[in-house]
């Protein structure tokens, strides 16, 4: 937590997506950070030491989302990680999205309300 706010770290490469994101996030109150990659989203996880983050499926690589899950799981506990995909619903059928380390998957285009219920009531557990 940032200033009184929860801070969620959003990351994808596509910037108008992302400053979807800011507005929808900002205007509920919540501090933002975000970044255009998951290499430059690692940097800014460590840095902004987020209460949530949002990771698109695919960037820079087909499974660069994946591989920055990998690697901040591997420094240790971590906030709720919610992945980003254009083929979201299809995504929690086809696979087990906790054996990818996500506590779950937002369908793109993303419904604010869905984004805001989910930030509520993970960060009310926290």
């Amino acid at each position: 937590m940032n200033n009184g706010k929860h801070t969620i770290l959003c990351i994808d490469d596509d910037k108008d997506f992302l400053d979807s994101l800011v507005i929808i996030l900002e205007s509920a109150n919540y501090q933002v950070e975000t970044a255009s990659s998951a290499q430059e989203g690692l940097a800014r996880y460590r840095h902004a030491k987020p209460d949530f983050v949002i990771v698109d499926l695919m960037m820079e690589e087909v499974d660069a989302g994946t591989g920055f899950v990998k690697d901040i799981r591997a420094l240790g506990p971590t906030p709720p990680v919610y992945m980003l995909s254009s083929v979201g619903d299809n995504l929690n059928l086809m696979t087990d999205y906790t054996q990818l380390g996500l506590n779950g998957v937002f369908q793109k285009p993303i419904n604010p309300d869905i984004l805001l219920s989910a930030l509520k009531s993970k960060l009310k557990k926290a």
